[in-house]
């Protein structure tokens, strides 16, 4: 697909440099129309409003990490694939949490203390556990196979059946998003959804073809690049919300942003994309995984270390300085 992109990248890094920003503009703005129109569409249908935020609206804030990762899988790009999605719960955790709380303390509800954090420092767990223990049970070199991914998937749908739950329960709760449907015709719905998916398409081959000739060019891995270019790049959405958030002093929404974010990313993105094409473990996937984790297990012990159960402002300094300190140790290794 967009075989023509490939003569293109060959005129030159700028070139590439354009494409990929094109491409990120075009996934983003494709999630975006796809969430407009399909949350149109089920308000016709009579679903709620609760149901519509918990199920199109949170799907359709990891489009863009998913459809790079299945682009990733079927171009086999395997490390890309895995990278993607570590790489953005790094950056999720690390620059987007850290930032919001640095320029503004960031409150927490008891939801993400009690399950949100502690489901997103079991997705970090999880990978690790699933990569050291695949040579263990099956005899070959780390990685994630399908057996893991099922078992990605499964948690991700007793994380879907527990926050229903809790929805419906606890209606009061701050943790519950509203969610404002915009009133759009059918034929406009449907439009915006086919749009969606073409800048969805379009954005994802865009990303994909230009990340593998970055690597190839500059002489580093795809992992390198996945961590670094595409995992921002598809972190931009929540980047953007969590910053003006914490601007507006309303940053106690990034923590559900991000956490949620990290878990759709793992048990769901990560765990189709093995089911679909086995992820082999590519060098230093073992510090990735583990630094994937202990975001979330620093970000808990930050907001235990104080009464107002915050993640207060040294605790973002002490997550940006983290994330310098890893991003420079993974460069040097290159």
């Amino acid at each position: 697909m967009l075989d023509f992109v490939d003569a293109w990248l060959n005129a030159g890094i700028w070139v590439g440099i354009v494409l990929i920003i094109f491409g990120f503009i075009a996934l983003i703005k494709g999630a975006d129309w796809l969430v407009d129109g399909a949350s149109a569409i089920a308000k016709r249908f009579g679903i709620s409003d609760l149901v519509i935020g918990l199920t199109v609206v949170a799907f359709g804030t990891s489009m863009p990490e998913f459809v790079v990762n299945m682009i990733s899988v079927a171009h086999g790009s395997t490390d890309l694939a895995i990278t993607n999605i570590l790489g953005s719960n790094i950056i999720n955790t690390f620059v987007i949490l850290g930032l919001t709380a640095a320029i503004y303390p960031i409150a927490t509800q008891q939801r993400s203390r009690d399950f949100d954090i502690p489901m997103s420092i079991l997705a970090g767990v999880a990978v690790v556990v699933i990569i050291f223990l695949r040579p263990v049970i099956t005899s070959q070199d780390k990685g994630i196979d399908y057996i893991g991914g099922i078992i990605l998937l499964l948690i991700f749908i007793y994380f879907i059946y527990n926050t229903f739950r809790h929805a419906k329960d606890h209606p009061e709760d701050p943790n519950v998003d509203e969610v404002t449907v915009k009133p759009i015709s059918p034929l406009k719905s449907i439009l915006f959804i086919l749009c969606g998916l073409a800048g969805l398409v379009i954005g994802g081959e865009l990303i994909v073809k230009s990340a593998v000739n970055f690597a190839n060019r500059l002489g580093v891995s795809e992992a390198i690049i996945g961590l670094t270019i595409v995992a921002l790049g598809t972190s931009l959405p929540e980047l953007a919300t969590s910053v003006i958030a914490a601007y507006k002093h309303n940053s106690d929404i990034a923590i559900g942003n991000v956490f949620g974010s990290n878990i759709f990313n793992v048990f769901f993105i990560l765990g189709t994309s093995a089911i679909i094409n086995p992820l082999p473990a590519y060098e230093g996937i073992e510090i990735d995984a583990v630094m994937a984790a202990s975001g979330a297990i620093i970000t808990w012990l930050v907001i235990k270390s104080n009464h107002e159960r915050k993640v207060t402002r040294w605790g973002g300094i002490i997550l940006l300085l983290a994330y310098s300190c890893y991003l420079t140790y993974r460069l040097l290794m290159v």
